[in-house]
């Protein structure tokens, strides 16, 4: 019943709804694959940084404990010999709290990528609601979690174990030593170790990635009348469309009739097509269709031309190629520039002298190209 009234979650979340996800900073994380980077990183860095690292502090220390030893110095110096002695130690360090920090911030953006979120960080009161904190804690996903935290640890520390066990001579051995070798020697033990067990972590974050985005697409799945909502709110109720779509032509057909009465001279059909051209020597590159309509429009077109005296010429062949070949606001192609070049001749040898009986008539057949008839 409730799939048949659309209130199950079955449809697969919309790219805006992901999106609208997005922007709310809900977005798939693995908590284990960000720890499982910075172990790796901690465990790989120390053991390339970390020689420098203990030779740096060592040269440090050394130094100064051997001047605070100096009886030669005054008791106030030592403040000062102390800050010296911890800049260098931090200095040190620094590689390695630059990697981690890199790793840090890397991590998290494996999975979903680069995402800043306002709404993430604004300050929601139902956060501090312990009623809701104890829901989550004592609920089934807060139980989950606590179970699988509890694997984790599980397989880490049998993981852990198991090395611990099979370096155990080895470890044993370290004391049979000079101290400096011993002490290397136990440096490197550790430092392969926690690589070793770091490296389980990639087990965990084998099945936690996925599961985190097979959770996080089942979120974000919708009803089915969500998806006629969201339909509806992204493209507009189609009554709504349609009456913007025809006020959209209308101011269209607007604008285009108030450029006829700029027009050099309508071209028609006479009856079914007129267009209306235009040329600037100064500012065009060849003649434009200012105004094109058929049948209603094309009488208006011309009704707009007489009442402002643009010359309209009746010259069907080249009116049909130019209403079939040429948008508004575009120039004539090519293939019909001496056609129009021969009307607009005579237009103006009109305008400049419309008495004079010398003036040649259009051509009964302009040249006009094959692929341009109509």
């Amino acid at each position: 019943m409730a799939e048949e009234t659309g209130q199950e979650r079955t449809e697969e979340a919309t790219p805006k709804r992901k999106q609208d996800a997005r922007k709310k900073g809900d977005i798939p994380r693995s908590k284990d694959l960000t720890t499982m980077m910075m172990l790796m990183a901690a465990a790989v860095s120390i053991m390339t940084l970390g020689p420098g690292m203990v030779n740096g502090i060592t040269g440090v220390m050394k130094s100064f404990f051997l001047r605070a030893a100096d009886t030669h110095i005054a008791a106030r110096e030592l403040p000062a010999i102390f800050l010296t002695a911890i800049d260098h130690i931090v200095l040190s360090m620094l590689p390695f709290v630059i990697v981690m920090v890199l790793v840090a911030i890397v991590s998290p953006m494996l999975m979903s990528g680069w995402n800043f979120s306002i709404e993430a960080i604004k300050f929601k009161g139902d956060k501090l609601n312990p009623i809701s904190g104890i829901k989550r804690v004592f609920g089934v996903n807060g139980v989950i979690e606590m179970v699988k935290t509890v694997l984790k640890f599980l397989v880490i520390a049998v993981f852990a174990v198991f090395l611990i066990w099979h370096q155990l001579p080895e470890i044993l051995s370290i004391g049979r030593g000079d101290i400096m070798s011993s002490l290397k020697h136990a440096a490197e033990l550790v430092s392969w170790t926690f690589l070793l067990v770091s490296a389980t972590t990639i087990l965990i974050v084998a099945v936690d990635v996925p599961q985190q985005l097979w959770q996080y697409s089942k979120k974000l799945k919708m009803t089915r009348e969500q998806v006629k909502q969201e339909h509806k709110d992204t493209e507009g109720m189609p009554e709504v469309k349609s009456r913007l779509r025809q006020k959209q032509q209308e101011m269209a057909q607007r604008r285009m009739m108030e450029e006829v009465p700029k027009a050099d001279v309508i071209v028609t059909n006479p009856t079914h097509f007129s267009v209306a051209l235009k040329y600037d020597s100064e500012n065009m590159g060849a003649p434009k269709v200012v105004a094109k309509g058929a049948d209603e429009i094309a009488f208006r077109i011309r009704e707009v031309a007489r009442a402002n005296n643009v010359p309209i010429l009746e010259t069907p062949p080249l009116a049909r190629a130019l209403y079939y070949s040429t948008k508004v606001n575009q120039e004539i192609p090519a293939g019909l520039y001496k056609a129009v070049a021969q009307v607009l001749a005579y237009v103006f040898q009109l305008r400049t002298n419309p008495r004079a009986t010398e003036i040649r008539s259009i051509p009964e057949d302009l040249p006009i190209p094959d692929e341009f008839k109509r």
